[in-house]
């Protein structure tokens, strides 16, 4: 078993026991008061507001391993109320005042932006509401928090990306194509792909993209292309799958003879497909199934009234808010080699969602049978 894969099942490991610790009743430890006095022991509504739906994961999913565990900890009665705010800030706090006004007994936010939500957050506190930070960390008087690792997806990207550029790495350039500067995540990616490439790697261009769309990303790509020239770029840090593919396209358009080695993440069907037809080198995993499973423990165990300390074992700091509860997941890299040992498990593709027709040859090479 490699490194990458130790750490992701200890992770997975942790994050279980955790579960199942949460699930067995109220957490002795220090922990958050959860906003709530006293002990509902009845039927619960839970919240779950998702950012957006172009990425597949979310509806793939989050959504689904999220709404089982809550249904094995709290019960089968267990009324999940959903939304998703397709990228809009907006719609995401007019979808928290629903919430309130419906009276759930704790809410899973994952912010469309982090700031902007924290007015928001603070609404739902001050209704005795527990807001729980998916993925992302919402700023405001949240209650506790689950990610990954995200400063170390950015080292894996970047390690990746020097690993396969071996002695080009000082050939050329490269072109860095971040985030949303609305979502602290993509920060995060950021600097944990420049504590690893700066120094090693001159970088041409580099981009903030916005709202993380695909279409975005093309064009600072096409532009990237225009002012350094095709022949100087030797690889390209991609921080999502998602804009992988529109800077794919923008290479391809561009006549590369041979497509240099672009990053992803989130193991999307479609960039899982790329890797195996070698137009995209990576991308990073991250193990859905135990982000899942530690947002359900905490929002459970918050609606119940009990401390999480049995749960979150870390603490973060929000710009807003110290020592929030936390449950941080380890991410690990997917090359084509790592694809057949997931192919089918919780949490990530069949291999008849991934080897259509198009990729039956691809497949077969890559031992997927």
């Amino acid at each position: 078993m490699n490194t990458h894969l130790r750490r992701a099942a200890v992770a997975v490991a942790a994050v279980s026991m955790a579960a199942g610790l949460a699930a067995c009743g109220s957490a002795k430890e220090a922990g958050n008061d959860g906003g709530k006095k006293g002990k509902k022991d009845g039927p619960l509504t839970i919240g779950l507001l998702l950012p957006e739906n172009q990425t597949a994961r979310y509806e793939r999913f989050d959504k689904p391993l999220i709404e089982k565990k809550i249904r094995e900890l709290a019960g089968q009665d267990t009324k999940i109320l959903y939304d998703n705010a397709k990228q809009d800030s907006a719609v995401q706090q007019q979808q928290v005042d629903t919430m309130i006004t419906k009276k759930v007994d704790a809410l899973i936010v994952d912010a469309v932006d982090a700031k902007s939500i924290a007015v928001s957050v603070k609404k739902a506190n001050d209704n005795g509401i527990p807001v729980v930070a998916y993925d992302r960390l919402a700023e405001g008087p949240v209650k506790a928090y689950t990610s990954v690792d995200n400063q170390r997806v950015g080292r894996i990207q970047g390690e990746s990306l020097l690993k396969e550029l071996g002695p080009n790495a000082s050939k050329g350039q490269i072109v860095m194509m971040n985030g949303s500067v609305t979502d602290p995540n993509a920060k995060m990616y950021k600097d944990g792909a420049h504590s690893v490439l700066d120094g090693k790697v001159k970088i041409g261009k580099e981009y903030d993209t916005k709202e993380w769309k695909p279409e975005n990303a093309n064009e600072n790509m096409k532009g990237a292309i225009s002012s350094l020239g095709k022949d100087q770029i030797v690889g390209v840090y991609s921080a999502n799958d998602g804009m992988a593919g529109g800077i794919i396209t923008a290479l391809k358009s561009a006549g590369f003879a041979k497509l240099p080695p672009v990053t992803g993440q989130d193991a999307e069907l479609s960039a899982v497909q790329r890797i195996l037809g070698g137009e995209q080198f990576m991308s990073v995993y991250k193990p859905y199934k135990p982000e899942a499973d530690a947002a359900a423990s905490m929002a459970v165990a918050l609606a119940r009234g009990e401390t999480l300390g049995s749960i979150a074992k870390a603490t973060v700091d929000s710009g807003t808010q110290k020592k929030i509860p936390a449950v941080i997941v380890t991410p690990f890299a997917l090359t084509k080699d790592d694809i057949a040992k997931y192919v089918g498990k919780e949490g990530f593709f069949t291999k008849d969602e991934i080897c259509t027709a198009e990729f039956a040859a691809e497949c077969e090479k890559a031992g997927l049978k």
